[in-house]
C-alpha cells in the first residue's frame, strides 16, 4: 500500500502518521519526489481502513500495490535510483561500463587487464575468483588468493571491483569488495539473498537462466527487505530453445524492468551472445533500449583464458568497442563515468 502525502504535509502530523503505522506493524518505506512524498506500508495491508488513512489531514490519496514485490516497486519508489560506487554512478541517467576477464588467473593477468580497460574509460574492474563451472572438472576460481589479487587492481588503478560470491559462509572475505555479484545460478539462494540483505553495500543481481522479471525482483526484494536498496539488476541472457548463441539476449526486458522498478538495470552481452564479434552490436542495443551500464569481459590472451575465452575481447578489440559505446551513450542522454 501507499500512502501519497500532501505537498506541504506539516512534519510534525507525517511523523505522528508514520509512527502509528509503525505501532500497527508495519515497515516503511519513504520516497521524496520533487512534488512528491510517499509512504511504502510492508506487510499485511488487507485490514488497513482506506478511509481511516484519508481522513489524516496529512494524506491526499491511499493505493493499493498488487505486485508482490513492494521495495523493488517502482510504484513506491517513482525516481530512479542512484547507487554510487567510490563515485562511479548507476541510475538516473549515469551509465558505466563494468570490464575485466571472467576469472581471475595471475597477478599480471588481472593488473594488465585493470589497466587496459581503465584507459579506454572503464569505470568498475570485474573478474572471478570464485567461480562456478557446470562441470567440476572446470577452473573454479582462484577463491581468497584472487580476491587479494583484485584489492592489488584496484589499490595501483583506483578502479573499484566486481565479483561473484558463491555462498553466505564466504561472505566475510567479502567485506571491502565494492560490488558483489549473485550470479544467475544463485538469483533464488534465498537464504543467501537474506544474509546480503544484512549488509549495507551493492548488490549485482543477475537473472537466472530461465527466470521470470517478476522472480528477478523478487529475489532483489529479499534483498531489499533486509535493509539493503542498493541493488543493480542485470540481464545476461535466457535460455531459449535458440542455439546459435550461448544464451538469448532479452532485450525487451530492460524498458521493462525500468517500468517495473526503480533499480538500475545493466546488461552482460558478453555471457548472453558468449560470442566475442556479438558483444559490440549488443551492447549498443542495450543503451539503445535503456540500459543504466555493460559488463564487457576482456582478456588479454582469449585463447589461453582458463574460462570463457570465447565471448571475451582483447584489449586492442576492446578499445574501438567502447568509443561506439561512450558516442551511443552520449546519443541517448547518458552520463557516462
Amino acid at each position: 500500500m501507499i500512502v501519497i502525502l500532501k505537498e506541504h504535509a506539516p512534519e510534525e502530523k507525517v511523523n505522528l502518521l508514520i509512527a502509528q503505522l509503525k505501532e500497527q506493524g508495519f515497515a516503511i518505506h519513504e520516497s521524496q519526489g520533487l512534488h512528491t512524498r510517499l509512504i511504502g506500508l510492508v506487510g499485511d495491508t488487507s485490514k488497513v481502513d482506506e478511509n481511516a488513512l484519508l481522513a489524516n489531514d496529512a494524506v491526499d490519496q491511499v493505493k493499493r500495490i498488487q505486485e508482490p514485490y513492494k521495495n523493488a516497486n517502482r510504484k513506491f519508489h517513482p525516481q530512479d535510483t542512484v547507487i554510487d560506487v567510490c563515485g562511479r554512478k548507476f541510475g538516473g541517467g549515469h551509465f558505466q561500463v563494468i570490464s575485466g576477464p571472467c576469472s581471475v588467473e595471475s597477478e599480471e593477468q588481472i593488473l594488465e587487464v585493470a589497466d587496459a580497460v581503465g584507459e579506454e574509460g572503464a569505470g568498475l574492474l570485474r573478474g572471478g575468483a570464485f567461480k562456478p563451472r557446470t562441470s567440476p572438472y572446470s577452473f573454479q576460481g582462484m577463491g581468497a588468493e584472487g580476491l587479494e589479487l583484485l584489492r592489488l587492481a584496484r589499490a595501483k588503478t583506483g578502479m573499484p571491483f566486481v565479483t561473484e560470491i558463491m555462498d553466505a559462509s564466504e561472505i566475510p572475505l567479502f567485506e571491502d569488495v565494492d560490488i558483489i555479484q549473485v550470479g544467475a545460478r544463485n538469483m533464488q539462494n534465498f537464504e543467501l539473498l537474506k544474509k546480503l540483505g544484512q549488509l549495507r553495500r551493492p548488490i549485482l543481481l543477475k537473472r537466472g537462466l530461465a527466470n521470470t522479471l517478476e522472480e528477478l525482483l523478487m529475489s532483489a526484494e529479499y534483498i531489499m527487505a533486509g535493509g539493503n536498496e542498493q541493488v543493480i539488476l542485470c540481464e545476461r541472457g535466457i535460455r531459449t530453445f535458440e542455439t546459435s548463441t550461448r544464451n538469448t539476449l532479452d532485450i525487451s526486458a530492460i524498458p521493462m524492468l525500468k517500468k517495473m522498478s526503480h533499480l538500475p538495470v545493466v546488461v552482460d552481452p558478453s555471457h548472453a551472445a558468449g560470442i566475442t564479434w556479438m558483444v559490440e552490436p549488443l551492447s549498443l542495443a542495450a543503451i539503445a533500449a535503456g540500459a543504466d551500464g555493460l559488463i564487457i569481459e576482456v582478456h588479454p590472451h582469449p585463447e589461453k583464458a582458463l574460462s570463457d575465452g570465447a565471448q571475451s575481447l582483447t584489449p586492442a578489440q576492446f578499445r574501438p568497442v567502447m568509443e561506439r559505446i561512450r558516442k551511443t551513450a552520449e546519443f541517448f542522454g547518458k552520463k557516462l563515468g
